[in-house]
């Protein structure tokens, strides 16, 4: 899964798992090396799906596993070096058995601080898999491709209209491979997708819709202080403009949100007869402009 930071990769393959009801592991592709290096072997991968599956050797046999930030790993070059890349290409090989569905001893604890442990055997074949990574910059490598520059001035406009989300559809093994994964790794994730990057109308459900959805928490913090908290359309879209403009995706409503209601959730319970707060986009644009937040924008 190809996705800019912020799209839900993560969300959708947890969502997926508590649908199906088997266990869930989510692993980060960055810290692993090769066997014998310090850091962790790609068999804790399987020591933490075990332990999501509270040590049901038949439960985790069937369980998800999200690699995150497979883009990490790459092959650092082409050229054959004479140092070891024991945390790219290294690593890969070493996923390699687990991938393709193999018996693997697995140290229950997991890592190297309990050698005296007893190995549990896991079969990999019915374990979904998933692989997940921003692989920022592979627009231009989908570009070169396809034969559309996505730069400078002797441009095909018909194909230059391709932005970076219409670009990503694109996306097939051939752009993974240039972009440093090995042919034998590409070879066992048989399926390729992406998610484009959320648009306003999707971070303005984030911010509204869900269960937990950010409104709904302030709202629930403000009422703690007998506050009414009512937040108009205009203060919403705006604040869902600048997480489109900050390109921070999902997760930069946060720091939005926090950043133009953090006074009021500390002024307002100190005034009497205080009783409704009601957020304007005039009062959200004043919050932002006067904070360095301003400076974050992408050129």
């Amino acid at each position: 899964m190809i996705g800019e930071t912020g799209s839900g990769k993560t969300l959708l393959a947890k969502t997926i798992a508590r649908m199906l009801n088997v266990p869930f592991a989510i692993a980060d592709a960055t810290v692993f090396t090769e066997a014998g290096y310090v850091g962790e072997d790609v068999e804790s991968i399987l020591s933490r799906l075990l332990q999501a599956a509270d040590y049901n050797v038949e439960l985790a046999q069937k369980g998800i596993v999200f690699i995150d930030e497979i883009d990490k790993i790459g092959r650092k070059s082409d050229n054959p070096s004479i140092t070891r890349d024991v945390s790219g290409e290294g690593v890969q090989q070493a996923m390699l058995k687990l991938l393709e569905g193999a018996e693997v001893l697995v140290p229950p604890q997991g890592g190297r601080k309990h050698p005296d442990q007893k190995m549990v055997k896991i079969n990999t074949q019915n374990i979904l898999f998933i692989c997940g990574g921003a692989f920022e910059g592979i627009d231009k490598v989908i570009a070169r491709r396809i034969q559309s520059s996505s730069i400078g001035f002797k441009t095909n406009t018909e194909h230059n209209a391709l932005e970076k989300d219409a670009l990503i559809q694109y996306v097939n093994s051939m752009d993974l491979r240039s972009y440093g994964l090995i042919p034998e790794l590409l070879g066992r994730l048989p399926i390729v997708t992406y998610l484009k990057s959320l648009d306003k109308s999707a971070l303005k459900k984030i911010l509204t819709e869900p269960k937990n959805a950010l409104i709904k928490q302030y709202k629930r913090l403000f009422e703690y202080e007998n506050i009414h908290l009512e937040v108009t359309d205009e203060a919403l879209d705006y604040i869902v403009d600048k997480a489109v403009e900050f390109k921070l995706g999902g997760r930069g409503l946060r720091s939005i949100c926090e950043l133009v209601m953090t006074d009021a959730m500390y002024e307002m319970p100190g005034k009497k007869g205080q009783q409704e707060f009601i957020l304007n986009e005039e009062y959200a644009r004043e919050k932002i402009e006067k904070s360095k937040y301003a400076y974050l924008k992408v050129a």
